[in-house]
């Protein structure tokens, strides 16, 4: 117990790394919203009624509009597993350089993943190179974990 609070400290310069690449993804989620807001006021796409009738038009939605919402649901879908997953794998006392390697990699992975799909559209491959990239960090840290508590 004493060795994970050790960890766990602001002492622990891996630990503040986790903390720092943590705020940036905190922070990426949250911009989501505005960004969905901005494509909604430029397209007039609202899809709520009440929405609609301030805006003095019919509900309707627009392409790019979706694009954001799904690029949000999709950092929704991995932004805190990864939190999880980084977290446990912080636990096993990695590599301070390949661990903070890899949150770059995986923070650099979802901002571009979003760019790509829902700011300035690219063909795929791009936004599967960049939500694939997020996944192998992911899943190599919490295979890593696993293996080291199933001891």
């Amino acid at each position: 117990m004493a060795q994970a609070l050790e960890i766990l400290s602001t002492e622990n310069e891996l630990f503040r790394v986790y903390l720092f690449y943590g705020c940036i993804l905190v922070l990426k989620v949250v911009a989501m919203a505005p960004l969905t807001a901005i494509q909604r006021f430029k397209h007039k796409a609202f899809a709520n009624p009440e929405d609609a009738v301030v805006a003095k038009i019919k509900p309707k939605t627009h392409e790019n509009v979706e694009r954001v919402r799904r690029a949000h649901l999709n950092d929704l879908e991995n932004i805190p597993v990864f939190l999880v997953a980084s977290l446990a794998y912080i636990l096993t006392n990695p590599s301070i350089w390949f661990t903070t390697m890899l949150f770059r990699i995986f923070t650099i992975s979802r901002i571009l993943h979003t760019l790509v799909y829902a700011v300035v559209v690219i063909p795929q491959p791009a936004r599967f190179l960049a939500f694939f990239a997020a996944q192998i960090v992911t899943t190599y840290m919490a295979i890593q974990s696993l293996i080291y508590f199933a001891k």
